[in-house]
């Protein structure tokens, strides 16, 4: 294998070298060539374009992006970007993925950074270099060769992938709710299940328009809700020979002894009755042992019959992460922080978001992995890299709990807030705590937007809405 730089001018050869088996025939000459002012920038890299890493590209791109202190690069396998909180109403059918997803390379043309396309593969600490595998179209053809990107200072913002605590089945018989492209995948499988059962002559078989949620935490507990609507929804739309209450069951099945563990238990037999009014079945003390092709089997010998089964049991980071140049990771793939958000092993390394064991300073235990340990750990980022270049000493990074929200659909939303900035939980229920869900999103949209794109983007969905269906029918 020979290694050439990069002929694409966007890129530059300081960024990225091309593994490729050898020059293409009439290829243009490469560039050898560059500027000293170039030269000199400090270069970031962010691997991850979930909520904390978009963020930290687009702070960083507005501040140094047209300067030329620092040159900014966002590395991700996708083309857009989706909040992950609202994976499960995609799933759910009551948001349209298409108008709610952000284009990466949209958003580093307007705030000044560069986005690459590909999946990091692997890292070579000693050259300070992210290497990231071929990207493939739907044809088989190469869209962009094997690259190696070089870095001053990395950013791992890689996110969490659910866990399946290699219980059998998982794999190949349940969805789990980790990108858009699941969550749009289990939504059409949705929808193909109604009118298949709209359709046929003979009765429905046991499993058939039976779902199985594994996992009664917020993603759980709040597809549950939206599932309730959106099959109301979808069957109204002509699906007539299916009776929503007789033949639509939603089982959710939690290992512990109550739902929504994470929150106070008065709040989580609050959303369990809300459930239960709903037709829901929850199940906890339920370990699953096994996902079979017609529904899920427990451990103790319990089967539930179940079409479509959704996996949001705990959580882990990539396998890469696992064996990454010799970091260090805890049991579940975690990359091991300093408070500074630098890796443990290497001070040029730093990682944010649900990837990242970070200490919860001043309490035992590490930052849970939420939105909100994502947001103000980008922010935390912004300040670090600015005394990075001043060549000033790092700050630590302190969690502030603004508490937990969980959204029951359009009957209610529950949850504590800002419980340790006044030193006890703010029991919410109802439609206050809904419109506090509501701006959670909307500090989001906020961070990477602007005030005045927000509040444009908001009112025309809010217009748009008045003329569309509220239900994804396809």
């Amino acid at each position: 294998m020979s290694s050439e730089p990069s002929n694409n001018p966007a890129t530059g050869p300081e960024d990225v070298t091309a593994h490729s088996a050898g020059p293409t025939a009439g290829a243009r000459p490469e560039r050898t060539a560059t500027s000293p002012a170039r030269a000199r920038r400090h270069k970031i890299v962010i691997v991850g374009g979930g909520a904390g890493g978009l963020e930290l590209a687009t702070r960083l791109g507005d501040r140094y992006g047209k300067g030329e202190r620092a040159r900014i690069e966002l590395i991700d396998s996708n083309r857009t970007h989706l909040w992950k909180p609202l994976l499960h109403e995609v799933a759910a059918g009551s948001m349209d993925l298409s108008v709610h997803e952000l284009s990466f390379l949209a958003q580093s043309h307007w705030h000044h950074f560069r986005f690459r396309l590909g999946e990091m593969t692997g890292l070579d600490r000693a050259r300070r270099e992210v290497h990231v595998a071929p990207v493939i179209d739907e044809a088989g053809g190469e869209i962009t060769a094997e690259r190696v990107y070089r870095y001053d200072t990395l950013v791992i913002a890689v996110g969490s992938l659910t866990n399946d605590f290699g219980t059998p089945g998982v794999k190949e018989h349940a969805i789990a709710l980790e990108t858009s492209a699941a969550a749009a995948r289990f939504h059409r499988r949705l929808v193909n299940s109604l009118m298949r059962a709209h359709a046929q002559r003979g009765p429905l078989r046991p499993e058939q328009l039976q779902v199985a949620i594994i996992g009664a935490g917020a993603t759980g507990v709040e597809l549950a809700a939206e599932l309730h609507n959106t099959t109301r929804d979808l069957v109204s739309f002509g699906l007539d020979r299916i009776d929503p209450d007789e033949d639509i069951q939603l089982n959710l099945i939690e290992a512990s002894g109550r739902i929504l563990p994470a929150l106070p238990e008065r709040l989580s037999a609050a959303a369990a009755a809300l459930l239960t009014n709903l037709g829901v079945r929850i199940r906890t003390d339920s370990r699953v042992a096994e996902v079979t092709e017609h529904g899920v089997r427990l451990a103790d010998g319990q089967f539930l019959p179940a079409e479509l089964v959704v996996w949001a049991a705990g959580v882990k980071g990539p396998e890469l992460l696992r064996d990454l140049d010799g970091l260090q990771t805890n049991a579940v793939n975690q990359l091991v922080v300093e408070p500074t958000l630098q890796t443990t092993r290497d001070e040029n390394i730093f990682a944010l978001g649900d990837c990242a064991a970070c200490p919860w300073v001043g309490k035992s235990g590490n930052v849970p992995p939420r939105a909100q340990a994502a947001h103000q750990q980008a922010s935390h980022m912004v300040r670090q890299i600015e005394r990075r270049l001043a060549g000033k000493p790092l700050l630590a990074y302190r969690y502030r709990d603004f508490g937990s929200l969980v959204s029951l659909g359009r009957h209610s939303t529950v949850g504590s807030l800002m419980g340790a900035l006044v030193g006890r939980n703010l029991m919410l229920e109802g439609y206050f705590a809904r419109l506090m869900y509501t701006w959670l999103r909307k500090m989001h949209e906020l961070a990477l937007h602007g005030p005045v794109k927000v509040t444009l983007d908001t009112l025309a969905r809010l217009l748009t809405r008045r003329t569309e269906p509220h239900v994804k029918l396809h």
